[in-house]
């Protein structure tokens, strides 16, 4: 297996209030903490692809990568409900997604090619690892208000990520935007009853045989189909699979992707603790975290990670959690946010 990076973010836009919100102005702290619990398991994941490629670090990261994009797109998509045409709404998309795509790519490719030495092309068109979700978000929340009005819109989803399967469009990720489409409109239309049911013990208990089982569907994944189709990226082709085998396997890597999502996403503590409030910063988490990975890995990491593989696994994984809850602290947080939207 070639682990590649993969990114995420949940942005700002704000939902109806929950009728067990806690917070203070009806903000419900489980987004809070769902976003905060996702974004670190994003630089987890990325920190990953610098360890050593045995098998136990293949199959977490396989297990990781079927579930937790996919609930960070869900949470994006039930955070993104109300997102209409307004000129307050188009304005906000424009200074929280596009101004920090365009600035963050010139950022990491200056990054890239004068610390890292790396040759680029199409930039901007081809956006860098952790970049492709601030694409994916400008086009479904133009697409929101649509999907919202249509009928059938889980059955739009799936058939538009099915399709878009035939034909990988490598630019600005359109292949991912499509393939992950199932996810963001899943937020998009589920209610706070059915968060409530979800949330419930009897949920719960269920959502553990959940993950156990998908652990037991890693192998399937990693040597049966290769993890390259848990990024939703690639065409059914280039898969080697004709359209009809593609679609059935995107089928079950999009069912599969669900239930441990949504398996994980009933296990989010409801109520408020001392991460609560860095889960605001999902974002800062988001854009500043691939410098760090890229500097470990031009200084030679992965290397001495080689030599030291248990080690390494205990160091990357803690230095990966410690960075997301840094960059995040509301001290560094609010200089930071001043980068990442410097049009308000």
């Amino acid at each position: 297996m070639t682990l590649a990076p993969e990114q995420t973010l949940a942005t700002t836009q704000k939902p109806a209030a929950p009728p067990d919100s806690s917070a203070k102005g009806g903000r419900d702290p489980w987004f809070d903490n769902a976003k905060m619990l996702l974004v670190t398991l994003v630089v987890v994941g990325h920190s990953w692809t610098l360890l050593p490629q045995g098998t136990a670090v293949q199959l977490g990261y396989d297990w990781l990568y079927l579930w937790h994009m996919p609930a960070f797109v869900m949470v994006t998509g039930y955070l993104s409900r109300r997102f209409t045409y307004s000129w307050r709404n188009l304005r906000r998309l424009v200074t929280t997604v596009v101004v920090p795509y365009l600035l963050f790519e010139g950022l990491f490719a200056a990054f890239r090619v004068y610390v890292g030495d790396e040759t680029l092309e199409r930039l901007w068109l081809n956006p860098h690892w952790p970049l492709w979700y601030l694409v994916a978000v400008f086009f479904w929340r133009l697409a929101t208000p649509f999907l919202r009005r249509t009928a059938l819109p889980m059955t739009l989803a799936v058939g538009i990520s099915l399709v878009g399967g035939v034909a990988g469009i490598e630019t600005l990720d359109l292949s991912r935007t499509t393939g992950m489409l199932p996810f963001f409109v899943a937020g998009l239309v589920v209610q706070d009853h059915h968060l409530a049911w979800l949330r419930s013990a009897p949920r719960r208990r269920i959502a553990l045989g959940v993950m156990a089982a998908g652990a037991l569907l890693t192998p399937w994944v990693e040597w049966g189909i290769s993890t390259e189709w848990v990024y939703y990226r690639t065409s059914y082709a280039d898969l080697h699979e004709g359209w009809l085998p593609g679609m059935l396997i995107r089928s079950a890597v999009l069912l599969i992707g669900f239930a441990m999502a949504l398996a994980v996403l009933s296990w989010v503590p409801r109520s408020r603790h001392w991460f609560t409030r860095l889960g605001a910063g999902s974002l800062v988490v988001y854009l500043f975290h691939g410098f760090f990975v890229k500097a470990a890995s031009y200084a030679g990491y992965d290397d001495w990670a080689d030599q030291h593989a248990l080690v390494a696994f205990v160091l990357t994984t803690t230095t990966a959690v410690l960075v997301a809850l840094t960059l995040s602290w509301r001290p560094v947080r609010a200089r930071l946010e001043k980068v990442v939207t410097p049009v308000s």
